[in-house]
């Protein structure tokens, strides 16, 4: 076994475009950290993550964030908004069913939730989450489960566990109609 060499990631990357992939977008709220920030952009690229709804959030072209997503802002679409009503009003328009990544009461572990189709995962702010309002215009709102002594994980990382998890099940579910 070695590592796959430049060429080799190009087809393998092809192999999976061609599986196909639903729709997917992130929401975040108050996302204040430009490192944070650029952590999600790099996954989001990776992952081929369409729009990125930025409520109150850094900016994805900062000097701080581009350092951290290494470029990758350029693969991908994003807007601003001054209140998470209009975002999240935009991605609903876009086509998307609206699910909250959050420790909350009523939420179900993010793998158990139906993560196909349009979705847009919402993240919130570093120290206080998702806001009420947020949460209440959810469709559904999923937790990350975790087993040790640390009660959260980092938004970025958050973000990727969501993301992933919306892709595993796409291309396990046999989806993809975009």
């Amino acid at each position: 076994m070695s590592q796959l060499d430049y060429t080799g990631m190009k087809r393998l990357h092809r192999e999976w475009r061609r599986r196909g992939h639903d729709r997917l977008a992130l929401v975040l709220e108050r996302v204040q950290n430009p490192l944070n920030v650029g952590a999600v952009v790099r996954t989001a690229s990776a992952e081929r993550v369409e729009h990125l709804y930025l409520i109150e959030s850094a900016a994805p072209d900062t000097s701080k964030a581009t350092k951290t997503s290494m470029g990758t802002e350029r693969y991908i679409a994003w807007s601003t908004f001054d209140d998470a009503a209009s975002a999240m009003a935009e991605a609903r328009g876009d086509g998307y069913r609206i699910v909250g990544v959050e420790l909350a009461t009523e939420a179900r572990p993010l793998h158990t939730l139906d993560l196909t189709g349009p979705v847009a995962l919402v993240l919130g702010n570093e120290n206080h989450g998702l806001s009420a309002a947020v949460l209440e215009g959810c469709d559904e709102v999923g937790f990350i489960p975790q087993l040790g002594r640390v009660g959260s994980l980092n938004v970025a990382t958050a973000a990727a566990i969501a993301v992933y998890e919306a892709r595993r099940q796409q291309w396990t579910q046999g989806s993809g109609h975009s």
